[in-house]
């Protein structure tokens, strides 16, 4: 099982550490109760503050939507989640515990970057992007136990799908696998399909060896899965992304704050995996505010108003169809579409023998030395989300943690799957059937991004 986000909770251990610059209490204006504290954890969750979390929890704050969490477990305990995380499911035999123990850390900081209440420390906790779901723990087995790595790809293959059913099947609307392995199989794709069927959403994490092989994962190479890539304050994708055609969507990957399991309760770190939360989180807030709306709705949006990337392509190898602005989706979402119709290509060019659409335009974006395409920063009410908007984590993986060292070193040797239907070996270029439009925000530029100068928290 490969993590995809790094972290420590050493970074954080201060909580009332070196007051934060004048710059983000000027941003948060308008919400005392959080800019009054120039020390406190929020001030240090600059992710939040690009996206405008505030502003959105005026609308929404995923009240009313459940959130699967499939991954190392989470703790129940952890105060910033008190009271959000459900009883859920334990595939984990080998390991101690239920689902309600987190065997290495990642499972809880997830769920602390989706749901976190900011209720710790009488107040002075970590916040969640959305405060209000629920979160349905599903815990996996430790990889890191496995004899090795074929034996630990057989039992995720064997696990996963299970998993995702039962998230289903137990009223999650939306599922975050913020975990990856170089091989899938027939059972996954089956269950990708049981979700979608069941009108329920999946995010995974692209993973986090953008900067060596590369190799495609799954559930986020999988037809049907939204698969997020990570982004730093530059507004371009962090070294660590993935990138190529399995990308859909990007968020906030690089110097995250968020509840997690330990002593502290807090940490701090990036990667792929936590983009992929904040993904989640952000359907999730769309849902609650829209629960008429099909999956196929709620994602269409959030890929009609994500900042599309600054080269005018409908897509990019590195960023996908562009940032998550969830703000905007609230706010001025547009026409949803039909209710019916899955809105990426890559499923129904999976059940298509030959591609029916023209190729893609970002197939250089395969190319990590060319320079990722990007959504550059907008002028914000406060002149400063170009600053900020960058900011993110993606797969969270916490520094310290022995496992994470294994996963790095397991990654590095496995070898790589045959690409799926919508994937092309490395450097090739990718067929992306044409997306219809289906009326995105007045001034959007394009079916899938806003104007290319507007990042998320535009």
């Amino acid at each position: 099982m490969h993590t995809s986000s790094n972290g420590s909770n050493s970074a954080v251990n201060g909580r009332r550490g070196v007051a934060l610059s004048v710059l983000l209490g000027l941003l948060l204006v308008g919400t005392p109760a959080v800019s009054a504290v120039a020390d406190s954890v929020r001030s240090k969750q600059w992710h939040l503050d690009a996206m405008k979390a505030e502003e959105m929890w005026e609308t929404s704050t995923g009240r009313g939507v459940t959130v699967a969490v499939i991954d190392s477990g989470v703790e129940a305990t952890n105060q910033d989640l008190v009271g959000q995380v459900l009883h859920g499911k334990n595939l984990a035999s080998g390991s101690p515990g239920d689902e309600h123990a987190d065997y290495n850390g990642h499972g809880t900081a997830m769920a602390g970057l989706i749901a976190g209440t900011g209720k710790s420390g009488g107040g002075d906790g970590a916040f969640g992007l959305a405060p209000g779901v629920k979160i349905l723990p599903v815990r996996l087995s430790d990889s890191t136990k496995a004899a090795n790595q074929a034996a630990a790809d057989e039992k995720f293959n064997e696990e996963i799908p299970a998993a995702i059913r039962y998230a289903v099947d137990a009223g999650a609307k939306v599922i975050n696998i913020s975990l990856g392995h170089a091989t899938e199989s027939a059972g996954l794709t089956e269950a990708v399909r049981y979700a979608l069927d069941k009108d329920a959403l999946i995010f995974a994490a692209v993973g986090n060896t953008g900067d060596g092989a590369n190799l495609v994962e799954y559930p986020a190479g999988t037809p049907g899965v939204v698969g997020v890539g990570a982004i730093g304050k530059d507004l371009q994708k962090t070294g660590e992304s993935q990138y190529g055609p399995q990308v859909d969507l990007s968020a906030p990957g690089e110097d995250l704050v968020y509840a997690c399991a330990g002593e502290t309760g807090l940490c701090e770190g990036h990667g792929s995996s936590d983009a992929s939360a904040l993904a989640s989180a952000s359907a999730a807030l769309i849902w609650s505010k829209y629960p008429d709306w099909t999956n196929n709705q709620v994602l269409r949006v959030l890929l009609n108003t994500a900042g599309g990337p600054t080269t005018g392509e409908e897509r990019a190898d590195d960023i996908g169809y562009g940032i998550a602005r969830p703000r905007i989706a609230l706010t001025t979402p547009g026409d949803p579409g039909p209710a019916d119709e899955y809105p990426l290509p890559d499923l129904a060019a999976a059940a298509s023998p030959t591609p029916s659409a023209e190729p893609s335009k970002a197939a250089a974006g395969a190319e990590a030395s060319d320079g990722p395409a990007a959504a550059a920063p907008a002028e914000d009410e406060g002149g400063n989300t170009g600053l900020l908007v960058g900011l993110g984590i993606g797969a969270a993986v916490l520094v310290g943690v022995v496992a994470a060292l294994v996963i790095r070193s397991r990654r590095r040797s496995a070898a790589p799957a045959a690409p799926y239907a919508h994937q092309q070996p490395q450097g090739q270029a990718a067929a992306q059937p044409s997306y219809p439009s289906y009326g995105p925000p007045p001034g959007s530029g394009g079916p899938y991004g806003g104007p290319p100068a507007q990042g998320p928290g535009a």
